[in-house]
């Protein structure tokens, strides 16, 4: 009795991977999508991503850092950028940054110190207050361990560092870019030779009707 189809092709399958063999098995990819839905696949997701068992750095390093982040890493990091706003002598911005380097939250940090950089903290939070931090849309104004860490759970971010050991994070940056206008080219002194001549200032000489024999000279 002939088997149907549907039988016939999943032997036909069950067959072919028999004879493949343990030697033969495929890469299985864990690909974590925009929306958070995770799916595997034996096809990685494209250049840049790599397979999750593998633990390795991904694409080409960002400026300012040695090497890139891993696959999940850079997934979050993505979707949930973080940005911390610091000023000098302040020591709030500096308990901040501590628990995002030593939690490996990788980051970009701006500096608050011309009047400019004041007037674009003002537009982007309503205020001045420092430190000032965004993760992903949510702000978060002043520091707390308790409400920053929060946050960062929900993002996803690990609890403990998987950043790479050289890993280098990008130096602070200006909030408003400095715009540095060229200086004027100095004046050049003219060659003694091409000198213009001086121009000779007569002296005043009074207007009006002329004495009619101003000398008194007899004709």
């Amino acid at each position: 009795m002939p088997l149907p189809r549907p039988f016939l092709a999943l032997a036909t399958l069950l067959c072919t991977l028999a004879w493949a063999g343990p030697g033969q098995a495929q890469p299985v990819y864990r690909i974590v999508g925009p929306d958070g839905k995770v799916t595997f696949s034996d096809r990685a997701p494209g250049n840049d991503a790599e397979p999750a068992r593998a633990g390795r750095a991904g694409a080409a390093p960002e400026a300012g850092q040695a090497t890139a982040l891993p696959y999940e890493l850079r997934q979050i990091a993505t979707r949930f950028p973080v940005t911390l706003y610091t000023g000098a002598d302040c020591t709030p911005c500096a308990s901040a940054r501590n628990l995002l380097v030593q939690r490996g939250v990788p980051f970009t940090e701006r500096t608050v110190a011309s009047n400019e950089d004041i007037d674009a903290l003002q537009r982007l939070s309503g205020g001045s207050s420092l430190p000032f931090g965004t993760i992903g849309g949510q702000q978060l104004t002043g520091f707390s361990d308790s409400e920053w860490t929060q946050y960062l759970d929900a993002a996803g971010y690990p609890k403990q560092s998987q950043l790479p050991p050289q890993y280098r994070r990008a130096a602070p940056t200006p909030l408003v870019a400095i715009q540095r206008t060229p200086s004027p080219a100095p004046a050049t002194a003219a060659a003694p030779g091409n000198a213009p001549p001086a121009v000779r200032q007569e002296p005043a000489v009074p207007r009006g009707p002329t004495p009619p024999n101003p000398a008194g000279i007899r004709f």
